[in-house]
């Protein structure tokens, strides 16, 4: 099953989607996270336990004991890494081994073949707190076994997609592995005056300043800043921030209205790239690039949605605007 099922948050509004309207599949299939009255507290143990065997950075083998789980939320340290500790808000990189307590399912696993490393905001409300709330107070490099109730999980509703009922208990093996940056760091290069103006400093929607000219009639893919990481590949999935605005409703604004931005969500944006998964503009000017490049694209009507429109703040034919900082590939 892909992976980021198990940690998306609900969809917003089909104008909420923008640029993920073709992408977000893993997304759209999956259910919202418990409120966080509802989340119970965290412990280290209760009777029965399961077992986890394995070394850190392989699959996990996850044995369940005969019996039903106890109800409690527990969070424990396996092994413990000498990293630093995760703290509430920080972006963790982090592989999974999951199954359903009651019938053994296999709820997979990153390291299987297809899989790739989470990119997941610790603590964050948008994910299901058997990751989220799991990550924080670990050290990276740590093995952590967490049994999660409903509550904890996919809650009442549980997760059609996954296999997972409302009254499900689920089992997880996470490997917490590097706290990375939420955003791009480093000067950013000067923007030609016929081009958008960006300033995206903050943890943030960008700002993104419209000039009052035509858009250029092909494709704009610039570094603004230049990122030391590996290069993104064709078929390999890309991690990212980014914010998008249409250029002729926003021609002259100082501030353009942006019709997404994935700092709206909490999480950053994953998705396999190259492959048609997302607008063509997206596909060819994220290729080649490199993680830690911040990229302004300006995409042509033709290689984003032609002639359909996506709601009032992306009419058909528009040129689109992005900023976008590539935080990881896999």
């Amino acid at each position: 099953m892909p992976a980021l099922a198990l940690t998306a948050s609900a969809c917003g509004s089909d104008d909420d989607k923008g640029d993920k309207d073709k992408a977000d599949s893993s997304s759209a299939a999956s259910s919202a996270s418990p409120t966080p009255a509802s989340v119970p507290k965290p412990v280290d143990s209760a009777s029965p336990m399961p077992e986890v065997k394995g070394t850190f950075g392989k699959q996990a083998t996850i044995t369940v004991p005969k019996g039903d789980p106890s109800g409690k939320f527990v969070v424990h340290a396996v092994s413990e890494g000498d990293g630093a500790v995760v703290k509430k808000d920080d972006l963790v990189s982090m592989n999974f081994t999951g199954k359903v307590w009651q019938s053994g399912k296999d709820l997979g696993s990153s390291y299987q073949e297809g899989g790739a490393p989470q990119l997941i905001t610790a603590g964050s409300e948008t994910v299901i707190p058997a990751f989220a709330q799991a990550l924080v107070g670990q050290k990276e490099g740590s093995r952590v076994l967490v049994v999660a109730p409903p509550a904890a999980g996919f809650g009442s509703q549980g997760n059609q997609q996954a296999g997972v009922s409302g009254t499900d208990t689920l089992v997880f093996a996470l490997d917490v592995g590097d706290v990375v940056p939420n955003k791009v760091e480093g000067k950013q290069a000067a923007i030609p005056s016929d081009l958008p103006q960006i300033k995206a400093d903050d943890e943030a929607p960008a700002t993104i300043s419209v000039p009052k000219n035509d858009p250029p009639a092909k494709l704009v893919e610039k570094v603004l800043i230049q990122g030391k990481g590996a290069e993104v590949k064709s078929g390999k999935s890309v991690t990212m921030q980014y914010s998008g605005a249409a250029w002729k409703i926003n021609e002259g604004k100082e501030k353009a209205t942006l019709f997404d931005s994935s700092w709206k969500t909490g999480q950053p944006f994953s998705t396999v790239i190259g492959q048609g998964q997302v607008i063509a503009g997206w596909d060819k000017g994220l290729v080649g690039k490199h993680v830690g490049d911040r990229v302004l694209l300006v995409i042509p009507p033709a290689q984003a949605y032609g002639d359909e429109a996506k709601g009032e703040e992306l009419p058909a034919k528009s040129t689109l605007v992005f900023v976008v900082d590539i935080l990881a590939t896999s």
